[in-house]
């Protein structure tokens, strides 16, 4: 076999030689050795080396069809005259400590992007543990620390992983890719990566998050100079889930049996908009009646319909002036829900009224949880928190949503 073969079907660069070739039941033994005038002290480079002995090494190479493959070498361990220590001689083909070759190992790569885990271990016949590994030392090394000089907007949450607890993520929104991920929720969890956006001299110009006081403390501090927006759809959330608390008070209190029907099966038309209601299932008309019902109800309903608009005005100014009429109009309502939640509104306003200076939210970063959240029950869940961290960091190049 000549060594042209050797390197462009296996990869095997070097000055290396072929000895034989072994055919043993579901594989091919590839032997081969290294001459004397070829070795070089794996410390200094030095060519004036004494072997002193070999150590029999077997690596797994590509395979050839379903055949595995693998290379017998006998690494000389070498004294060097010149720099005066012993050790083995360097083994261009594969890394340190590792019973795989190089080209074993880019191909392990190129097939998880199309197979579990699972399957290429199954194919390649080796152990889960091993392609696991080497999944884990390539996202390692490509993934670990995240470039953060060029970010300029991000969106921060959490996000729930099972027994562990949470994690908070945080996502670069200009090119979608998770830059960081810490274990727990708040402040504190975030507060590496403040170091790390330090050290780096990022540029963050704007900022989304929900609107929890931690997030607010965190950004005031650490990034005072940046736009904080306060999420859409978390505000959205907040007023659904104040809704749904209100409708069971309201049916709590209500005296007439009738009316307590008609409003119990309402839930999800109340939450729903207007658009999505399906007549084919009279959507429509069940929610009219429980809004005739019940004024109360009907008031904060169409004050959440109302709510929408607030991102939709043509400028920041109409949009302070649409925000002052919600918030009177709420006021002057005389429910207690809507004039709690329009202070919860007025106390954030410059975050809510900072999306027409930078139209961002945390959308993004909920469709990453989709995919991370999908990643998990893919896999049963992880046992290497560092390994899910790795895989979270790589999510954005994903173009398949796969696991172990």
């Amino acid at each position: 076999m000549s060594t042209t073969l050797l390197y462009h079907g296996f990869g095997i660069r070097g000055r290396y030689e072929y000895v034989r070739t072994e055919y043993v039941p579901g594989g091919i033994i590839l032997s081969l050795r290294q001459r004397r005038e070829h070795l070089r002290c794996a410390h200094c480079g030095s060519a004036e080396v004494h072997v002193k002995t070999h150590q029999h090494r077997i690596y797994r190479s590509v395979p050839i069809g379903s055949r595995a493959v693998t290379i017998h070498f006998p690494v000389p361990r070498v004294e060097c005259q010149r720099c005066g220590l012993s050790r083995q001689v360097r083994v261009n083909f594969a890394r340190e400590r590792v019973t795989y070759t190089k080209s074993f190992e880019r191909y392990v790569l190129e097939l998880s992007a199309f197979m579990t885990i699972q399957d290429v271990a199954h194919h390649l016949q080796v152990s889960w543990d091993l392609v696991k590994g080497i999944q884990k030392r390539y996202l390692k090394k490509k993934f670990s620390r995240p470039r953060l000089r060029h970010v300029r907007q991000i969106a921060i949450d959490e996000i729930h992983i099972g027994r562990s607890g949470f994690a908070t993520v945080v996502l670069d929104l200009e090119r979608g890719a998770v830059v960081f991920v810490g274990p727990g929720r708040g402040v504190e969890a975030v507060r590496p990566f403040w170091r790390r956006l330090r050290s780096s001299r990022a540029q963050i110009r704007a900022v989304a998050t929900d609107m929890a006081p931690g997030y607010i403390a965190a950004v005031r501090e650490f990034l005072p100079d940046a736009v904080h927006v306060f999420d859409r759809f978390h505000v959205v959330k907040l007023f659904n889930e104040k809704l749904s608390e209100f409708r069971r008070e309201m049916y709590r209190t209500l005296p007439d049996e009738l009316q307590k029907k008609v409003l119990k099966g309402v839930r999800w038309l109340l939450l729903k908009n207007p658009e999505n209601l399906d007549d084919d299932k009279n959507e429509r008309r069940r929610l009219e009646m429980a809004l005739q019902l019940n004024q109360p109800l009907a008031t904060v309903y169409y004050m959440k319909e109302r709510l929408r608009y607030l991102w939709e005005q043509p400028t920041k100014k109409a949009a302070q002036k649409w925000l002052d009429d919600w918030l009177r109009t709420a006021d002057n309502s005389g429910i207690r829900m809507l004039k709690q939640f329009a202070r919860t509104l007025a106390a954030h306003r410059q975050g809510l009224l900072a999306w027409y200076d930078f139209p961002i939210s945390t959308g993004p970063l909920e469709a990453t949880n989709n995919k991370i959240q999908l990643l998990k029950r893919q896999a049963f869940g992880y046992r290497d928190t560092e390994f899910f961290h790795l895989k979270i960091y790589a999510l954005h190049l994903a173009k398949y949503a796969l696991a172990g």
